[in-house]
């Protein structure tokens, strides 16, 4: 038998390395739990959906490595030009297969674990909802509730007065007078439904609260809505999660989850924007 050729040696640790540091770093990325805890009800169904993609993703990325090792060692060059008797049929299906199980995984599997949620997530908010909206702009979250009367007063660009009205709110609305309006700063009731209606009067903008697993672009012109139910009080970062200009990064605000009691109190003796 031929001693091994130093360049095949070179072959085998080089593809070792790279299937060991492969794998390590699947194995790391699994192991380490880099997500915030979950602070609303439907969070726990995010996280299983970013489970099993993380499970599959990575077992076919193992296993991918590991068929491209083998092929590369088996008819790398200087060892096989040629393969003999190939077979057409055997060509389709291994170009075939890895399509139809990356459809199954990355289709099937994340509307059968997803769904569950995104029913959850969207659609009509139940009447006892908390009804927010949330106006994002460079570079700042004005928050407004709609007062006592539950209906929010009509809005116009020409009344904008970033001091005294940001929101353009129509004084001769009767339903306008009452709205409380903040900045940076949203309140929410711990085990009752959010529903939060999302507006951009600039650029594209991003509603993200990682311990909510909400994440909703806000797009100009077009008026957005997510719901959610927050499970756990205490105070929450909200993010804008899209690059919107030079000061992105100052775009931050506050949301506190209180006990269902406590931000009724808190609600009721806010004052109207107009006092």
């Amino acid at each position: 038998m031929k001693p091994k050729q130093p360049r095949q040696t070179a072959e085998v640790i080089a593809l070792s390395l790279l299937f060991l540091a492969i794998t390590a770093f699947t194995v790391v990325g699994f192991a380490h739990d880099w997500k915030p805890p979950v602070a609303s009800l439907h969070g726990e169904g995010v996280d299983s959906v970013i489970t099993y993609l993380s499970l599959t993703t990575g077992t076919i990325l193992v296993l991918g490595t590991i068929i491209m090792v083998a092929f590369l060692w088996r008819y790398g060059r200087g060892r096989v030009t040629t393969i003999p008797n190939a077979n057409p049929m055997s060509e389709r299906l291994w170009s075939l297969l890895p399509v139809l199980g990356m459809a199954a995984v990355a289709e099937a599997g994340v509307m059968f674990k997803g769904l569950p949620v995104w029913k959850q997530v969207y659609g009509s908010p139940p009447a006892d909802a908390v009804v927010v909206e949330l106006n994002a702009q460079q570079f700042e979250w004005i928050v407004r509730y709609p007062g006592k009367d539950g209906s929010f007063g009509k809005t116009d660009p020409v009344l904008i007065d970033q001091t005294t009205n940001p929101l353009g709110i129509d004084t001769a609305d009767v339903a306008g007078r009452d709205d409380v309006v903040f900045r940076n700063a949203l309140h929410l009731a711990v085990g009752r439904t959010a529903y939060v209606r999302l507006r951009a009067r600039d650029v594209v903008h991003s509603f993200s609260i990682p311990a909510f697993r909400v994440k909703q672009d806000v797009v100009p012109g077009i008026v957005g809505a997510i719901k959610f139910i927050p499970s756990r009080a205490g105070r929450y970062e909200i993010a804008c999660a899209q690059l919107c200009g030079m000061g992105h990064y100052r775009m931050g605000a506050r949301v506190t989850a209180h006990p269902p009691q406590e931000f009724d109190t808190w609600l009721a003796a806010q004052p109207e924007w107009t006092r």
